[in-house]
């Protein structure tokens, strides 16, 4: 019964209860594509800077990460890779190797570090190949062929088939030596990248290195992210066996990971804002109400309804508004946003500082029920909590003063 009332009481004043419906399903809508955008633009980011060279998730000897150095490996890449097989939620593996060099060119020189790869696999864990601005990327028939960064072959006045010397410290102790021959330039648009990385085949890197069968990381990749994500125990067990250890993507690139939660922060506190003005806004408009009908609630009360079962009464007035406010809401902002899942948003003329996080230029928003049901909840929460206030109020009505009230 006293949800029919309040249903019915809602509607005494059309004007004022659409105002309020349009408040509180605008606000939910534009949290739904703006929480959808968000969301969004962190995956791209996230699968974009991991898929150019880091992998999902990497295994590693121990404490690899803080000291990296040619002595700390992984003995039996093969047997490790074999066993990945078993969990499921990965998709591809590749062994690496890597040392910082002394890279020259006639008589230009520089400092970069050179990746031991194997090409077959690497093109499934790696998008390097996809970057490639001048030649082709390793193929499984290489043997001395190298692809440089476009900075690092800028430096070094390198062209298609010119000849690099290699020079570094082997694993045992030794002279590291070679003359590779550049059959690529990549561009990834991280200047850090393309000034500092050269690619070998690992077989190559493991003769010049002294390092037998022996690599230094296995990057890994799943379906997505939130797979790998998912499976960190699993490969944790597997790599306790072998002495190594997982490292997931947060520890791969802190920096991405702190620019999202930085990001998020800020969002919270935007997010909570808008909730309080909302929430404030029908407040107000309900205790106006109130005010209106504190005679009405005067007679109520003569005729001996309680003030409890009032204030339940204006309370479900308030759930109700909240309630349908929500559900159109959700219904806006989820259409609104898969008009772009389907076309994305363009920003033309910011392609550079796109780039600069391996990103396009033309986002799509990700929407899920989290995201479509997120805000709307968080707001309709609030406005119902908020109904604690005019309920408390309408408790300590009495009759006699609630219809002298004017």
């Amino acid at each position: 019964m006293l949800a029919g009332l309040a249903w019915r009481n809602i509607w005494r004043q059309p004007q004022r209860t659409v105002l309020s419906l349009m408040s509180i399903s605008l606000s939910g809508a534009i949290t739904v594509f703006v929480l959808s955008m968000q969301l969004g633009t962190y995956a791209i980011m996230k699968q974009n800077v991991l898929r150019l060279l880091d992998g999902y998730a990497q295994l590693q000897p121990l404490h690899y990460a803080s000291d990296p150095g040619l002595r700390k490996t992984i003995a039996h890449p093969r047997k490790v890779m074999a066993q990945l097989r078993s969990i499921p939620g990965v998709t591809a593996a590749a062994p690496r190797a890597s040392s910082y060099v002394i890279l020259a060119s006639g008589s230009r020189s520089y400092g970069a570090e050179v990746l031991g790869v194997e090409p077959a696999r690497e093109i499934h864990v790696s998008s390097l190949s996809g970057t490639m601005i001048e030649g082709r990327f390793l193929n499984s028939h290489d043997t001395n062929a190298a692809v440089v960064g476009a900075g690092l072959a800028r430096n070094l006045k390198l062209k298609l088939g010119s000849k690099l010397t290699l020079l570094g410290s082997a694993r045992d102790g030794s002279i590291a030596a070679d003359v590779l021959v550049v059959r690529g330039v990549f561009s990834t648009g991280s200047p850090q990248v393309d000034r500092q990385i050269i690619e070998i085949p690992l077989s190559r890197f493991q003769s010049d290195f002294v390092m037998g069968e022996r690599v230094n990381t296995i990057a890994l990749v799943g379906r997505n992210l939130s797979t790998i994500n998912a499976n960190i125990p699993a490969l944790q067990r597997l790599a306790h066996k072998d002495r190594l250890v997982v490292r997931d993507w947060t520890k791969l690139e802190p920096a991405l990971h702190d620019v999202i939660l930085l990001d998020m922060s800020f969002s919270v506190l935007l997010y909570a804002s808008l909730i309080i003005v909302v929430t404030f806004i029908i407040l107000n408009t309900l205790l106006m109400s109130i005010l209106e009908r504190t005679r009405e609630f005067g007679t109520l009360l003569a005729l001996g309804m309680r003030p409890a079962q009032i204030g339940s009464m204006i309370w479900f007035e308030l759930l109700l508004l909240a309630g349908a406010g929500m559900l159109i809401g959700v219904i806006l902002g989820s259409a609104a946003t898969y008009i772009f899942v389907k076309h994305g948003i363009a920003f033309g003329g910011a392609e550079a500082l796109f780039r600069q996080w391996h990103m396009p230029s033309t986002l799509y928003p990700e929407l899920s029920l989290m995201t479509a049901l997120a805000g709307p909840l968080a707001i309709s929460l609030a406005i119902s909590i908020a109904g604690i206030i005019p309920y408390l109020r309408i408790r300590r009505l009495t009759p006699l003063s609630a219809m002298r009230s004017t």
